[in-house]
């Protein structure tokens, strides 16, 4: 159909009047619509994507059916969306009499989608949106927002209490970038604790931020409040503060006692910052090439990403060390642990380009089974 070749203009079914995230489902979706360059114009789009506003969805619905147009989701009976050219209507009748120019997906047959973006596989929420589903349905889009690959103390850890303070930012109308600013302070408190060997206050201020790291990605995911300059703040700072963790954390030492001599920090630094700074080389590495993350490739790389040298692994092994009274040692373990996370990362790079020299293509294990 190459009329669909443009993109649609938004067409809301009906009314709704039940809030999510402090804003009716209309608000919503002309949130989505706005973020994913939907025609404001309706007049001159030569589609439509009809949306039924008795529902709420995963944003991934909506990208999927913009992606492929002639696509119609439904549940059971009822029409949640469809992405249709001018001159088939919306009703069970018209799609029935164009059935063989559409994709039909029901909701009830679980259907899989890959999310590339949030790098999970599974069946994105559909649900009637009333006042006795809005809690629900603002857990299962929080939990939708959560990234399906990534470190142990994200996915098991603080889940529960990271929605907790998000339904607390949304309710008081704090927006991402001022969770985001909050947690950048947090940072900086917490490694001038390192540094003067206040390990235990730094770990709270440090804890708390981590989870506002959480919070605000998941403030913004759910109430479509994304920005450039919020992710690029946002990045920013988890891109650069971990080596000042790391660096402060050895200067710490003095105030137990336990002060590395010259030639053991050099080497623990030298082994924690260039290991980190090579790994994310590596990992940018593989996006530029095979244009996916690498912790995406197989079962393996998104199992190791459990566990690897980022930042909350890596305070994993830094609170155990205090809990033994050794911080010094829990600094040594995590140079190592740096080390051999970047040999992981090293040969499967170089075991991807193998791939890719024997002619074979590159694709997530995720996709493979979507």
């Amino acid at each position: 159909m190459n009329q669909l070749s443009s993109p649609p203009s938004l067409s809301l079914i009906g009314d709704n009047p039940a809030l999510l995230w402090g804003m009716t489902n209309a608000e919503r979706l002309h949130r989505l619509a706005r973020a994913e360059g939907l025609a404001a114009d309706g007049s001159a789009s030569s589609a439509r994507l009809h949306v039924n506003l008795d529902y709420a969805f995963d944003p991934v619905w909506l990208r999927h059916v913009l992606a492929h147009p002639g696509t119609v989701v439904i549940d059971g009976d009822a029409l949640v969306m469809a992405h249709l050219p001018v001159g088939i209507d919306p009703t069970s009748e018209d799609i029935a009499r164009h059935r063989e120019k559409l994709t039909v997906i029901d909701y009830r047959t679980g259907p899989q989608i890959y999310n590339r973006q949030l790098r999970k596989l599974d069946c994105p929420f559909i649900q009637r949106l009333t006042p006795a589903t809005r809690r629900e349905i603002e857990r299962r889009s929080y939990f939708g927002a959560y990234k399906g690959v990534t470190d142990l103390l994200t996915k098991y850890l603080w889940p529960e209490l990271a929605l907790w303070m998000t339904r607390l930012a949304a309710s008081i109308g704090m927006t991402p970038n001022m969770v985001t600013a909050i947690g950048a302070t947090l940072c900086v408190l917490a490694t001038y604790l390192f540094a003067q060997g206040l390990y235990w206050s730094g770990m709270l201020a440090g804890f708390v931020f981590m989870v506002l790291d959480t919070v605000d990605g998941k403030l913004a995911r759910c109430t479509i409040t994304s920005s450039k300059w919020g992710n690029v703040a946002d990045h920013g700072v988890d891109l650069i503060h971990p080596p000042f963790w790391w660096y402060f954390w050895g200067v710490g030492l003095s105030a137990w006692g336990l002060t590395l001599s010259t030639q053991s920090f050099a080497l623990v630094m030298a082994a924690v910052i260039a290991g980190y700074v090579l790994q994310r080389l590596i990992e940018g590495m593989f996006i530029k090439d095979f244009g996916m993350d690498i912790h995406v490739w197989e079962r393996f790389d998104s199992r190791f990403r459990l566990i690897t040298a980022r930042r909350n692994p890596n305070m994993v092994i830094l609170f155990v060390a205090l809990l033994a009274g050794r911080p010094d040692i829990g600094l040594i373990v995590l140079a190592w642990w740096t080390v051999i996370s970047l040999v992981v990362h090293a040969v499967r790079l170089l075991q991807a380009y193998g791939v890719k020299r024997a002619g074979r293509p590159i694709v997530s294990w995720m996709e493979a089974t979507a």
